[in-house]
């Protein structure tokens, strides 16, 4: 059973940073990516990265998150640049053990092992 656990979470004001990491058990080798769910809706994801590195991220995210892994720390990081009040939600790391293929943001149910996560809130 692989673990995983997030942090780095925490409150800042709209324009703002935080940077989440998230120590896998496992290893970083596989596609991983980054989910957030806020009270009362669905879900979402954020970013994922390839086992070869490929990045993807969900429209609102461009340009101010970026997602990166250290395998040799067994890491994941998500940079959260200028963050936005839309951006408060509890953040999830999780790692996918299908095909690259299926590794993307919009396909969460491909991504078998997760963590418990870690709250970011953005006020305005």
């Amino acid at each position: 059973q692989v673990q995983l656990v997030e942090s780095g979470g925490g409150s800042v004001q709209a324009g703002g940073s935080l940077r989440l990491s998230c120590v896998t058990s496992g290893d970083t080798v596989n596609a991983m990516g980054w989910f957030r769910q806020v009270p009362g809706k669905e879900r979402e994801g954020v970013a994922t990265i390839g086992s070869d590195g490929t990045t993807r991220y969900v429209d609102p995210v461009k340009g101010r998150f970026t997602i990166s892994k250290d395998n040799a720390k067994n890491t994941l990081y998500l940079e959260m640049n200028g963050l936005k009040p839309e951006d408060t939600g509890m953040y999830y790391c999780a790692t996918c053990t299908a095909l690259a293929w299926f590794c993307t943001p919009d396909r969460q149910h491909f991504f078998r092992y997760w963590g418990q996560g870690t709250q970011v809130t953005v006020s305005s």
